[in-house]
């Protein structure tokens, strides 16, 4: 039976907008204040997804989140007619009027964590909605990203979702942006690479000092549970926490996987021997093609301002890769030449593919940001609700709105 990697990026809502809500995000920082085109952001996303599905990668659209979240102003005191709510939450407290306005939603690698049937103990696909408690504007998404992913995958045959992990830091999770899987083929079993920022219930081990560490060993362990995955199936590594300091508030901002290449930066992990050792060590007969890009050529500055490693891996023949990089990129003279070099190198990624995000990468969202991963066989593509899947017709209608 044939497998595939479909991707579900998420549509921009019409809030999109640079409150700097996200502290560790640099550019969600540096860009606080700035004017914001929503259309603009829509439109850019929508081109990066419809590209790809011309590529012959199937694509999907998850849609965006009603804002401003009315529920919560409510739930925290504000009473009257939707426009009184507004008003006095504008009047009294801007800060929490602006985090319910936001669009954040629209990075769906932070939607869930998934785990293919090829993988888990019952031979479903299990989704695991994310918690995001670490910031409260995206604490707000679980429950609607929860509905929206049981309303695209709503095959109890074929899928099964778990609801978010308790809302505390100890089970801080965030989703696919720590989480990557190796293969050979996306329908065989594969290993599942968990990354976390700190433990939860140990203060004694490493953790960052000057940003918070938003993924927890103990919420990756309880993913995995939930799942049914094989200790013998799974990764659990610790990410540097001297890069999350640097502004890597996500693996995905340092590192990339697809199929049987990991794309890392020299400082992305703790213990990186140890892990790569036991990453081969679990995928068997398969070789891992590990990819380090040094600091000398790329520094994790560069890595930050031209998010190299958010970035998609993509297949496109057997043995053959590219990778999905934003404009930003090409404008960083280090990451330019390292990417020139990588593709004439020993390597399975042989193109480079650029796209413009700048209105999703200002508040520090790549490519990668852009999309929830799902590796799905002919008949779970064949169960997935079709009015998601995009198409020719699909992407006129978006694209119009």
């Amino acid at each position: 039976m044939k497998s595939f990697e479909m991707n579900f990026d998420g549509l921009v809502g019409p809030t999109h907008n640079y409150a700097g809500l996200s502290a560790g995000n640099v550019a969600s920082i540096k860009n606080a204040g700035g004017v914001s085109s929503p259309k603009k952001a829509a439109q850019q996303g929508l081109l990066k997804a419809k590209a790809l599905s011309d590529l012959g990668i199937p694509q999907g659209i998850l849609a965006p989140h009603l804002r401003p979240d009315l529920s919560i102003l409510k739930r925290i005191g504000f009473t009257g007619s939707e426009e009184q709510i507004i008003e006095k939450a504008f009047k009294q407290a801007p800060e929490i009027l602006a985090a319910c306005y936001s669009s954040s939603a629209m990075w769906t690698a932070n939607a869930a964590t998934v785990s293919p049937s090829a993988d888990t103990e019952d031979g479903k696909v299990h989704f695991t909605v994310a918690n995001l408690n670490n910031k409260f504007h995206r604490s707000i998404e679980h429950e609607l990203t929860g509905k929206i992913l049981k309303a695209t995958f709503p095959d109890k045959n074929y899928f099964v979702h778990h609801s978010a992990l308790p809302g505390v830091s100890h089970f801080g999770d965030e989703g696919a942006a720590n989480h990557t899987r190796f293969c050979s083929e996306y329908g065989k079993a594969g290993v599942e690479f968990f990354v976390y920022g700190k433990y939860g219930f140990r203060a004694d081990k490493p953790f960052p000092k000057v940003f918070p560490a938003r993924q927890t060993l103990e919420a990756s362990q309880a993913v995995a549970r939930l799942h049914g995955l094989q200790d013998q199936n799974v990764v659990y590594a610790q990410q540097n926490p001297a890069v999350i300091d640097a502004g890597v508030f996500h693996n995905d901002v340092i590192s990339v996987g697809n199929k049987n290449v990991y794309f890392y930066h020299e400082y992305a992990l703790l213990d990186t021997k140890n892990v790569l050792n036991e990453l081969q060590s679990k995928m068997g007969s398969e070789k891992l093609h590990c990819i380090m890009v040094p600091a000398s050529e790329v520094s994790v500055q560069d890595a930050v301002e031209s998010y190299l490693f958010n970035s998609q891996l993509i297949s496109l023949e057997k043995d053959s890769m590219a990778i999905i990089v934003p404009e930003e990129c090409r404008s960083n003279k280090n990451v330019w030449n390292y990417l020139q070099k990588l593709i004439t190198a020993d390597t399975p990624v042989k193109e480079v593919k650029v796209f413009d995000v700048k209105e999703s990468m200002k508040n520090g969202g790549g490519p990668a940001c852009l999309r929830l991963r799902v590796a799905l066989t002919e008949k779970e593509i064949n169960a997935v609700n079709p009015n998601t899947v995009l198409n020719d017709k699909l992407f006129s209608e978006l694209n119009s709105w």
